[in-house]
């Protein structure tokens, strides 16, 4: 019960602090480098060259892993793709998060309507996202059946909106 009640109430200071932030004019790249758990986010933006264009006039939604999700990928891989060498794939990635315009939960929601529980969302990088209803809550598929739960919704930044995911997606 402990444990819950801290889950929960670390969830309402972080939704409390991230709508304080955004209320200040924020971009999207200033809200993820003021937000401890995306700390790698930040650190692959960074290596893949992508912090100028997530500052840019956007609009842009933005579905931001939060650092545990980072952590299921493989340390070995995760590492590589931080490398120099990997910077077009790491931006293929990390492009995949990110869908022109600013969708928010309740567009989501209207989409999901219409679709019968399903809306396909057309990312940055060229590929296909899949928002999904299921078991109470709203999902993202990528392109190899992987699902990742969006956590939180509606973190709105000068530029867009930041929704907030627990798993990285991967294009094909």
């Amino acid at each position: 019960m402990k444990k819950l009640v801290f889950i929960l109430t670390t969830l309402a200071l972080m939704a409390t602090v991230l709508t304080t932030r955004a209320q200040k004019g924020q971009d999207i790249v200033d809200i993820a480098v003021s937000v401890d758990d995306f700390s790698t986010l930040v650190t692959a933006l960074k290596a893949a060259d992508l912090v100028d264009a997530l500052k840019g006039d956007g609009p842009f939604t933005v579905f931001a892993p939060v650092n545990s999700g980072f952590a299921k990928i493989d340390s070995n891989t995760l590492n590589a793709l931080l490398e120099p060498a990997n910077k077009g794939k790491l931006s293929a990635i990390l492009t995949y998060h990110v869908v022109s315009g600013k969708l928010a939960a309740s567009d989501v929601a209207a989409a999901l309507k219409s679709g019968n529980g399903k809306a396909e969302l057309t990312t940055l990088q060229g590929g296909k996202l899949t928002a999904v209803s299921k078991d109470g809550g709203i999902f993202l598929m990528d392109a190899n059946g992987n699902y990742s739960k969006i956590a939180k919704t509606d973190v709105m930044a000068s530029n867009g909106v930041i929704h907030i995911i627990e798993d990285v997606v991967m294009p094909k």
